[in-house]
């Protein structure tokens, strides 16, 4: 018997794919020089793919598989999943060779010996050769059992994994990327259960998923065996940690985000069913599945796997990676990793953006889910439940349909690859079947819980991944934008471009853009979309009377300690994922500046606010923060501020003081920003002014003692020099950021800064509507410049033509077909 039948795991490294594939070569290279660093694994061995190929050959299936390949019509389901049948029977009814089960059996007992137990429960994983590769990650193709005890449970395990080279997804998939289906052998990895079903177990990428940004850790978990995560079966936590934060050694957990966690996967009290699922408990579907000290434990773990791999092949190598927590020790533990293969195949250094237009969007949102990718598809609804259903009832699933389930898996790859988007009821954004039709660049929408009710088949659609975390599904064909741009072609500029940042889940895809960080993050768009109850309703709905307030506020607080906890950490988060995808470059946060009619539309802002004749210029900005109306709102802001820069470590956030009319009133905003430890100069914090009002430019020295910079709002400002509503109709044609006067205010204070030597910016709308206002205000010598994403190209070239001339850019307008 050939010596390399069985190789236990900590003998393997890197380099014995061929013999054990890419999963055990992992393993076993993280066992060897990964142990020291504190990162635990599971002990194991590898039934190597010699075992594998003297299967095949002494049992004489080698003859019966290639005549069933030979007839496989890779377009045709039928095809397919006749001949992969025939396979897979064919190989699950073949006895293994006693030699071979002799090997497999003696290597378990030593195993189970180790953990001093007769028959310990193991994992069985197929490990393929072809797995991990640069171009494909393969995930899921092959099967995986768990709880498998005993030795004849074992071996049935290792033949159902060979045979599961042969499952219809696995053929289809190596057919698509080109893999010769005789050439690719398959390893079995038998490794120690984590009792994970009394824990908790998931997911982990050492960069974001959707955007490809390097400096996150984004970690997916719920109750019990990852199966169900990895499946989709279950929306699992997701928390987002930022690696250079976290390597300073601080708090640097930047979201966490609650899933939908109402089942679990347990051990199964027979041999006949290894696992069940179970529901989960309410209290434990309220609450989030990791602590805090295993959130970063894990992200820790993560970033010294990452960093290992990427030294070993000498380029950044980032990783996907499967944890678990085994709950009768509540000790951590990393099952398996392997290279994420999509980003990191990616240029990053040209850009491909989607926009839909807005206007053609009203009206027409049917529901929505998690974005998978960033691409917009649309088609004809085409509903299926299930693979069996398609085949029997003879539904045809045809190219450039939009493919509406329950939850797809790796098994459904033959029509996933045939989609023009996949809309789901179930599922989270790692799930395999999201990894895969990332893979395939097929915009996704998973989670959306009741699409196959709410959709209709042969409905049109367009599913929209471009807006962020969630991904949002229209009535009709709707045309997009599609905007190609090699940021090499780029001309190189010497004023400072920054962007304008409303949505913290888009942060992450436009850090690629060629800004020097964010000139304007509004707070009142978190708290809006985020946060969406008003801060003075939240701390005293109780004495309200109010009992319908009380629970929908109830509902949104779960998870957090109190309703303090809940808006100072969600407002840390949105700041803290729009300032680490800009990390070090600064990022000024805008204290909240909602007008009264606008707080007013709050969850139970009808409570605290006033009815103002013009909320335009009334309560809002700064005159609120002082006010002991509005004090213990605005301190939950500073509360935020600080928890973001000293206990997050994002200390290139400044903070902006807006709407401030004298500067009397400017130093009792910070001296209540000190009564909540927000001191300007404290720990670097610096402190700008939002210039907006015409006192703010004609005291612009006064104001400059006491700040660092000053960013001009040119829409207000434009407002209030020409004395007009810019809301109204009425006076709209009125309405010109370029009108002279507006230029020679700006003029003024830009006069006045330098002359105190304080920093002047914009970031305003009008850069990003006229590139020939961008000309004036570089030619004037303003120190930084920020407009809105979709605006940016276009602005560097108006910079450049400002500072040496040059050509302007267009972005191409694709329509979606109809």
């Amino acid at each position: 018997m050939d010596p390399r039948i069985i190789l236990p795991l900590h003998a393997l490294n890197i380099s014995d794919i061929a013999l054990v594939g890419g999963k055990c070569a992992s393993l076993g290279e993280m066992i060897k020089n990964l142990s020291e660093a504190g990162i635990r694994i599971p002990s194991g061995f590898a039934v190597t793919t010699t075992a594998y190929f003297q299967f095949l050959q002494l049992s004489g299936l080698k003859q019966l598989i290639e005549e069933q390949m030979a007839s496989v019509n890779f377009n045709d389901l039928v095809t397919l999943r006749r001949a992969g049948l025939k396979i897979r029977q064919a190989i699950s009814n073949t006895k293994f060779p006693h030699e071979l089960s002799k090997e497999i059996i003696s290597a378990y007992e030593a195993l189970s010996k180790e953990y001093d137990q007769e028959y310990t429960d193991v994992a069985v994983r197929s490990s393929a050769t072809a797995e991990d590769l640069p171009d494909a990650s393969f995930a899921g193709q092959q099967e995986t059992f768990l709880n498998v005890r005993g030795p004849a449970a074992l071996i049935d395990a290792v033949r159902n994994c060979f045979a599961s080279l042969f499952t219809d997804r696995a053929i289809s998939y190596r057919a698509t990327f080109g893999y010769d289906h005789f050439n690719i052998g398959l390893s079995v990895c038998v490794q120690k259960m984590v009792r994970s079903d009394l824990g908790v177990s998931g997911v982990a990428f050492s960069l974001d998923t959707e955007s490809g940004f390097k400096d996150v850790v984004v970690i997916n978990g719920s109750y019990g065996l990852g199966e169900m995560v990895v499946q989709g079966s279950v929306s699992p936590d997701e928390f987002i940690v930022f690696k250079p934060a976290l390597l300073k050694g601080y708090s640097a957990i930047i979201e966490k985000r609650m899933g939908v966690k109402d089942k679990m996967m347990v051990y199964g009290e027979s041999s006949d069913q290894r696992t069940k699922i179970i529901p989960i408990e309410k209290t434990h579907q309220n609450s989030f599945c990791l602590d805090e000290g295993n959130i970063l434990l894990l992200a820790n773990w993560v970033c010294k796997i990452e960093q290992y791999y990427s030294t070993l092949k000498e380029k950044w190598c980032p990783m996907d990676i499967e944890w678990a927590v085994d709950g009768l020790t509540n000790e951590l533990y990393i099952v398996q990793a392997r290279p994420e293969t999509i980003h990191s195949q990616k240029d990053h250094k040209s850009i491909t953006s989607y926009t839909i237009d807005s206007a053609a969007t009203a009206g027409k949102k049917l529901l929505k889910g998690i974005a998978v990718g960033d691409k917009i598809g649309a088609g004809k609804v085409n509903i299926l439940f299930s693979l069996d259903k398609r085949i029997t009832e003879g539904i045809v699933f045809k190219p450039g349909d939009v493919l509406v389930t329950d939850m797809t898996d790796p098994d459904w790859e033959p029509i996933m690859k045939l989609a023009a988007a996949i809309v789901t009821n179930k599922g989270g954004r790692t799930c395999h079947a999201a990894i895969i039709a990332r893979e395939m660049g097929i915009p996704a929408i998973v989670g959306c819980g009741n699409a196959t009710e709410l959709l209709s088949a042969g409905q049109e659609i367009t599913a929209s991944c471009a807006e962020g975390d969630e991904g949002i599904i229209y009535d009709g064909i709707l045309p997009f934008t599609e905007d190609f741009i090699n940021l090499d072609e780029l001309p190189a500029i010497r004023t400072p471009l920054m962007l304008n940042v409303a949505s913290p889940s888009l942060a992450f895809r436009f850090s690629n853009l060629p800004a020097k960080g964010v000139g304007l993050a509004r707070e009142e768009f978190i708290i809006n979309n985020y946060i969406k109850v008003h801060p003075l309703a939240l701390l005293n709905h109780k004495t309200l009377q109010d009992p319908a307030l009380t629970a929908e506020i109830n509902t949104l607080i779960k998870g957090y300690k109190n309703e303090e906890d809940f808006f100072i950490t969600k407002l840390a988060y949105g700041v803290s994922k729009i300032a680490s995808a800009f990390y070090p470059n600064k990022v000024i946060v805008r204290f909240s500046d909602f007008k009264s009619n606008e707080y007013y539309n709050l969850l139970g802002g009808k409570y605290f606010e006033p009815v103002e004749e013009n909320p335009m210029i009334g309560w809002r900005g700064a005159s609120r923060y002082y006010s002991e109306k509005y004090k213990p709102a605005f301190a939950l802001e500073c509360m935020a501020i600080k928890k973001v820069r000293e206990e997050m470590g994002l200390s290139n956030v400044v903070v902006m003081i807006p709407f401030c009319r004298t500067v009397p009133e400017l130093l009792r905003v910070l001296d209540v920003m000190k009564e909540y430890d927000l001191e300007r100069g404290v720990n670097g914090l610096e402190v700008y002014l939002m210039a907006e009002i015409p006192s703010n430019i004609i005291m612009a020295e006064e104001f400059a003692d006491h700040i660092d910079g000053f960013s001009i709002g040119s829409n207000d400002l434009t407002q209030l020099t020409l004395g007009l509503d810019r809301d109204s109709s009425l006076v709209a044609p009125l309405y010109d950021e370029r009108n002279p006067a507006v230029l020679k205010m700006i003029n003024m204070l830009i006069t006045a800064a330098k002359k105190k030597n304080v920093k002047v910016g914009i970031c305003g709308q009008g850069p990003s509507d006229y590139p020939e206002l961008t000309r004036l205000l570089v030619a004037a010598g303003i120190d930084s410049i920020s407009v809105t994403p979709d605006a940016i190209i276009k602005t560097v070239y108006a910079i450049h033509d400002a500072e040496a001339n040059t050509r302007s850019h267009q972005p191409r307008v694709v329509t979606a077909p109809i």
